[in-house]
C-alpha cells in the first residue's frame, strides 16, 4: 500500500485503531482538521450547532464545548455507512442466524426471568409478550450486545461528517443531549451502535424521548440497565404505532393456481402493495384462518424464500397490519418476518397460549 505509513499514523491519532478502514485515504488524512483529530468544538458548523442548543434549549455553552470537544471522529462509522448497497439476502440466508436454538432458548430464559413485566406490558399495551421478547432478542440478543461505540462519537461523526444524512443525525445528537440532561447522565459515557442506537431495545435517541417509558417506576428511563424499562418501551413503541390487540402478524396465503403468476407479479422485493383482503380474494388469494375483522384492514402478499437453489421453494403469506407495525421498528420484510417467527418459536418453547387466547 503506497501510503501505509500515513494511514497508520492517522489511525493512531484517531484513538489507536490498528488499521485504517476503507474510505480513510492519505488524501483524507492530509485534509484532517484539528476537530477531527482532537474534538469537534472548534469547527464552525459545530459552533453553529452549539449556538442553537444554547439559544433554543438552554444549555450551558461551556458544557457543550467540553462535551463536543471530547467527541472523536470515527472513520470506520462513515466507512460502514458508505458501503455499497448490495442485493438483500433471501429469507433462507437471513433467518438461520436469528432463529437458532440459542436465540430461542435465550428468549425462553428472558421470558421466565421477566414474566411479570412482560405480562403487565401485554395487558397494558396489547402487544404479546413473545413479540417484545423477539424484538429484544434480535436487536441485542437479550441485552448481551448493546454496542461498543461511544454514542457521542457516533452521533457527532454522522451529524458533521456524513453529509448525506447529516440533518437527521444532528437531530439525533440534539435528542441525545436533551436525553442526557433529562436523565442526569454524562453524554460522554453511554455506548451503543455505530449509528447511535442505544440500550437493550436499540432505540435512537429521538425514539427514546418519544416512546421510552419508566416501566419500573424508579423515576428514570434506563434502557441499558432496566429490563422492565426496555420491555415497557418496546410495548409502548409498537402500541403507539397502531398495534392491533389480538390480531395476527401473518397468515398462510392460499393462491389459486390460475392466479399465481398474477399474484407474484405484485411482489416487489418479496412483498406486495397493501390492499383490502376482499381485493385479494377477488384475485384468487385468501388468508387461511383470517379473523372476520381483518377484512377492513389492508394487507399484503409476502414471499419467504425457504430453500436454496436449485431446488428453491417459497412460502406465501398474508402480511397483516401488525406485520407492518413491526416494520416501523425496522423497514425490512425480513426483519419483521424474523421477529414474527422468533416470537412464535419462543411462545411454543415456553408453552404459552396463543395471543388470541390470552
Amino acid at each position: 500500500m503506497p501510503h501505509r505509513l500515513l494511514l497508520l499514523l492517522a489511525a493512531l491519532l484517531l484513538g489507536g485503531v490498528a488499521a485504517a478502514p476503507d474510505g480513510w485515504s492519505a488524501t483524507r488524512a492530509s485534509r484532517a482538521t484539528p476537530a477531527e483529530l482532537s474534538g469537534y468544538a472548534q469547527r464552525d458548523d459545530v459552533r453553529a450547532f452549539i449556538d442553537e442548543m444554547v439559544d433554543a434549549q438552554g444549555f450551558e455553552r461551556a458544557d457543550l464545548v467540553r462535551w463536543l470537544g471530547q467527541a472523536r471522529y470515527q472513520p470506520r462509522i462513515v466507512a460502514a455507512m458508505q458501503r455499497p448497497i448490495v442485493a438483500p439476502p433471501k429469507w433462507y440466508e437471513y433467518a438461520p442466524g436469528l432463529l437458532g436454538a440459542a436465540r430461542i432458548d435465550g428468549g425462553v430464559a428472558f421470558y421466565r426471568s421477566h414474566a411479570e413485566a412482560l405480562e403487565r406490558a401485554e395487558r397494558e399495551y396489547g402487544v404479546p409478550a413473545e413479540v417484545i421478547v423477539a424484538i429484544i432478542g434480535i436487536e441485542t440478543f437479550y441485552g448481551r450486545n448493546v454496542g461498543s461505540h461511544r454514542v457521542l462519537d457516533a452521533l457527532a461523526t454522522l451529524a458533521f461528517d456524513y453529509p448525506r444524512r447529516g440533518a437527521y443525525f444532528r437531530g439525533e445528537l440534539r435528542e441525545f443531549l436533551l436525553l442526557a440532561r433529562a436523565e442526569g447522565f454524562s453524554p460522554l459515557v453511554p455506548k451503543g451502535s455505530f449509528a447511535g442506537a442505544i440500550g437493550v431495545p436499540q432505540f435512537m435517541p429521538g425514539s427514546v424521548r418519544r416512546y421510552a417509558i419508566d416501566f419500573d417506576h424508579d423515576g428514570h428511563v434506563d434502557l441499558w440497565n432496566s429490563a422492565d424499562d426496555a420491555i415497557g418501551s418496546v410495548a409502548n413503541y409498537l402500541a403507539r404505532h397502531d398495534w392491533l390487540r389480538g390480531q395476527p402478524i401473518a397468515l398462510p396465503a392460499v393462491i389459486d393456481a390460475q392466479n399465481l403468476d398474477a399474484a407474484l407479479a405484485r411482489l416487489d422485493g418479496g412483498i406486495s402493495e397493501r390492499r383490502a383482503l376482499g381485493a385479494w380474494n377477488r384475485d384468487g388469494v385468501s388468508a387461511a384462518g383470517a379473523p372476520d375483522d381483518l377484512a377492513a384492514d389492508p394487507v399484503a402478499l409476502l414471499l419467504l424464500e425457504e430453500a436454496p437453489a436449485p431446488d428453491a421453494t417459497a412460502s406465501y403469506w398474508i402480511a397483516c397490519p401488525n406485520f407492518f407495525v413491526i416494520t416501523r421498528y425496522n423497514k425490512s420484510r425480513l426483519y419483521a418476518a424474523a421477529v414474527w417467527r422468533l416470537a412464535e418459536a419462543v411462545r411454543a418453547a415456553a408453552a404459552l397460549p396463543s395471543a388470541a387466547d390470552r
